[in-house]
């Protein structure tokens, strides 16, 4: 007659205990810290200076994602239109748009745009000089609404990084 190889249905003491397990685990667990993605803006011949920055941030803040391009087109080229809507999709996918200002960032139409673009769609800006310089030039659409480059300070940053994302 009957064996003993059936399924095992638990009974009311046995879900009260997972229920409370499962509660503890709940409020046990940490807040995930959100990640913020962040679009650079910078001048192509500024690379080298670029990636060290990107390695010091992410050591300092491991929630950041990247999100940039180096453009060696001209601005005003054929294919210019097309190049701004890939640049607006990545500036509207980030949290804050983060210009790192080299000695000639000034004169980069590119960066000027995506400084106002930035703007425009609503996304704190935040800029960087990358040298300790004071012949180099800001660029004009900072100039204009009135956003001070900050020193290549990693704590300050993310701390500037957290503000903008979270009035923007």
């Amino acid at each position: 007659m009957g064996g003993g190889g059936g399924t095992y249905f638990p009974g009311p003491t046995d879900i009260d205990r997972l229920e409370d397990i499962a509660r503890r685990e709940i409020k046990e667990k940490k807040l995930l810290k959100p990640r913020r993605r962040v679009f650079l803006s910078f001048r192509g011949r500024d690379i080298d200076l670029v990636n060290l920055f990107r390695g010091q941030a992410k050591k300092e803040n491991t929630d950041l994602d990247f999100i940039d391009f180096s453009l060696q087109v001209p601005f005003k080229s054929e294919n210019a239109e097309y190049i701004q809507r890939g640049i607006r999709e990545r500036i509207e996918n980030s949290s804050v748009t983060i210009v790192l200002i080299g000695e000639t960032t000034y004169r980069s139409a590119w960066v000027d745009w995506e400084i106002r673009e930035s703007l425009r769609l609503g996304k704190g800006v935040i800029a960087v000089k990358l040298r300790e310089d004071t012949s180099i030039r800001t660029p004009r659409a900072l100039i204009e609404h009135g956003i001070e480059p900050l020193s290549w300070d990693q704590k300050r940053i993310s701390q500037a990084i957290q503000e903008a994302a979270e009035s923007g």
